[in-house]
């Protein structure tokens, strides 16, 4: 669904992709990891079509962006970072203009304008201004909109980000939905437990670079499935181990405050970075 040859992208003298290779086949759910900063959202630009590469070549769904831009938007839906729907049109008319925008029928727009409020358990709130929206109404009303005209992908910019975590687990639910549905999902976030919870795999990328990729549980096994945490000196270290008994053989050795817990990936991200998914 998504195959990416050796892409950079360059701003001046600021390299924000660096010969980044991926990807990505049909129905999973694929988290992209890594601080702010880190090249996630320009990703996502070059596959939206909203900037171009520096070099590389980009493949949607068959389709080379470079030459078929046009025929690859209709396969894809985005759900961007930052809310821009437009305020002064209420949840309904936001999505009849999106089907508009796709050149769907006036039937099909009707048809499909229900599916989707009922999809995100907002038909309640179809003639509500969307300036009256909460922030997670607003979060689902963008993922009704994206998956209006039935893309085959969605690309989901951070979709979660300041939302409370009541909110959080409901687009949780949706995404858990489209996944079982078919939908190949690209989703950028740097909070650890939705990676964990939604992505068949996730890739983590550091200064446009990406430094791994895999299943979620496989990353954490090459780097020990158990984290010893320690502080020494008013520092905080870490040792990890393959197994509780062999960490439990070695906290003795550390003076001080010790944890034994499982290991994350943000565990995994630190070892190979040395900052925290938040910078």
């Amino acid at each position: 669904m998504i195959l990416l040859e050796n892409v950079s992208k360059s701003y001046g003298s600021i390299e924000a992709v660096r010969d980044l290779s991926l990807q990505i086949p049909p129905g999973e759910v694929f988290g992209f990891l890594g601080p702010n900063g880190a090249g996630k959202t320009t990703t996502v630009r070059l596959m939206t079509t909203l900037t171009r590469p520096t070099a590389g070549r980009i493949f949607i769904a068959g389709f080379d962006l470079s030459r078929e831009a046009r025929q690859a938007k209709m396969t894809f839906g985005v759900v961007p970072q930052h809310p821009n729907l437009e305020k002064g049109l209420t949840v309904e008319q936001n999505l009849d203009l999106q089907g508009r925008l796709y050149g769907l029928s006036r039937g099909e727009r009707k048809r499909r304008v229900e599916e989707v409020l009922e999809y995100v358990e907002l038909a309640e709130e179809r003639r509500r201004y969307v300036r009256h929206l909460s922030g997670g109404m607003e979060r689902r009303l963008l993922i009704a909109r994206g998956i209006l005209h039935r893309p085959r992908l969605l690309f989901l910019d951070e979709p979660t980000v300041g939302l409370d975590p009541q909110t959080r687990r409901r687009i949780w639910d949706l995404i858990l939905r489209m996944r079982d549905e078919g939908v190949t999902v690209f989703l950028t976030t740097h909070y650890i437990e939705e990676a964990e919870m939604l992505c068949q795999r996730v890739g983590i990328i550091h200064r446009g670079r990406l430094i791994a990729l895999g299943a979620p549980q496989a990353l954490k096994e090459e780097k020990g499935l158990f984290t010893l945490e320690y502080r020494c000196n008013g520092q905080t270290g870490w040792r990890f181990f393959a197994d509780r008994a062999s960490a439990l053989r070695e906290i003795a050795a550390y003076p001080g405050e010790v944890r034994l817990r499982e290991t994350n990936l943000e565990d995994v991200f630190i070892s190979l970075t040395g900052t925290t998914m938040q910078d």
